[in-house]
């Protein structure tokens, strides 16, 4: 490959050819150098045969200590899942790793930090710490820190607002994270994603910062719609991965969270080592996510002033893709049934190619306050398509013969005029008693 020349004059510079940026890479020396230099200034300024062998040799010895690093980091994974394999004790009144008995009349036992077990003093490893209190761990732990000390650590919060059913992960900054590219940095960024669900709805990213091994994103990325169900029964995967223009992105580590760790309305703290993938157990076919189509935001009001009920769709979340894109393009009808004239009907603007729309959309309907016991909103979620019929995502049911969380928000409609009451509704495939037909 011939060498590019740019520039005129004294100013002008030269990109090298691939050879010598693989070099300038395992040296650190920059990607160009700048150049005026005549044909015989450029072959005097050629390196030695003993220059270039003294070169290679330093990057043949990095290589070596690389593939040598790489072998010692097998080596700890594997004594790592021979020690987990070979636990004897329960961690409680037994040492987890001998199984001798713990107690004031047996062996003396320490707290590991890391797994919450107990382990006696022989099972247990003092790391060196700057903190005047003694901090133990068992040896598994202490040797999931050496394995996932290299792939970095990731600093993050997570906050969840029950009042307004929120999510919220802050992501600070990574230290130490891998080198995935040629200059031995990476373009790391951070994904989310809530398990189980493997909507893209469910994922979340954040900026991608350019050649660094500790990034500071400093940036908030929130989850709505979340229920203190999901609280309780989901986890929050957070990713770090290595954007690469014409290959694929690359895998650095990950770190999963269980939400049911969190207390409500209070934020919590998290510097985790990254880990290697952690694979799922695949979903069971009576999994009550596999049934869930999104969530939907709802606003109802009875007005004493203008003698009707106002029905607001702030806003969807999670819904279910139905294009090949692997999005929608979704918008909200509501009835209100019976409806004898089929003069009920409301419609809200389409949202392109988008799992989380926010409408914003309020709809009259003029009725006796009385009137309202006996009727029903049916509120239907569809995607929109040219040229052929469009799709159903999903529906929701809210007034007397509805239950749990869809009657209790109608009652407290009726029960609160002339105050706007909000509530997240799941969607779900089907709504008793009703056809769905665009």
């Amino acid at each position: 490959m011939t060498e590019a020349m740019f520039g005129t004059g004294n100013d002008q510079w030269v990109c090298p050819n691939d050879r010598q940026l693989a070099l300038r890479a395992k040296l650190q020396t920059g990607w160009s150098v700048h150049t005026f230099c005549t044909d015989r200034q450029r072959k005097s300024q050629m390196l030695e045969q003993q220059e270039m062998e003294n070169i290679l040799s330093v990057i043949r010895r990095a290589e070596e200590l690389e593939q040598i690093e790489q072998l010692r980091i097998g080596r700890l994974v594997e004594r790592l899942d021979n020690m987990r394999k070979s636990v004897l004790g329960n961690g409680r009144s037994q040492c987890l790793l001998c199984g001798e008995v713990l107690g004031l009349l047996g062996t003396p036992s320490v707290f590991c930090q890391d797994c919450c077990k107990k382990v006696c003093t022989k099972c247990g490893i003092e790391p060196q710490s700057s903190q005047k209190r003694t901090q133990w761990l068992c040896k598994i732990c202490s040797e999931h820190r050496e394995v996932t000390s290299t792939l970095g650590t990731l600093d993050f919060s997570l906050l969840y607002d029950q009042e307004n059913n929120a999510l919220h992960c802050t992501i600070n900054k990574a230290k130490g994270l891998k080198p995935m590219d040629h200059n031995g940095l990476s373009d790391p960024y951070v994904k989310l994603h809530l398990l189980p669900g493997a909507s893209k709805a469910n994922k979340l990213r954040t900026k991608t910062l350019r050649n660094t091994l500790n990034p500071i994103w400093s940036e908030t990325l929130t989850y709505y719609g979340i229920t203190d169900e999901d609280m309780v029964r989901k986890t929050l995967r957070i990713s770090v991965c290595d954007e690469d223009k014409f290959r694929h992105n690359e895998f650095i580590g990950e770190t999963r969270i269980p939400l049911k760790k969190l207390k409500p309305n209070q934020t919590k703290n998290f510097y985790n080592c990254l880990e290697k993938h952690n694979f799922v157990t695949p979903l069971k076919r009576n999994d009550k996510s596999l049934e869930e189509r999104g969530r939907i935001m709802i606003s109802l009001k009875y007005s004493s002033q203008k003698s009707g009920l106002v029905v607001g769709i702030v806003r969807c979340a999670h819904l279910a893709a139905m294009d090949a894109n692997g999005f929608s393009d979704p918008y909200v009808k509501t009835y209100l049934k019976p409806d004898e004239n089929k003069k009920s009907k409301h419609k809200t603007a389409v949202k392109k190619k988008t799992l989380n729309p926010e409408f914003n959309e309020e709809f009259f309907y003029e009725i006796k306050y009385a009137d309202l016991s006996k009727k029903t909103l049916e509120v239907t979620v569809w995607d929109y398509d040219i040229g052929k019929s469009n799709d159903f995502i999903g529906g929701v049911s809210l007034g007397i013969s509805a239950n749990g969380e869809r009657l209790k928000h109608w009652f407290d409609c009726l029960k609160n005029k002339d105050k706007k009451i909000e509530r997240w509704h799941t969607l779900t495939n089907e709504l008793p008693g009703t056809t769905f037909n665009d």
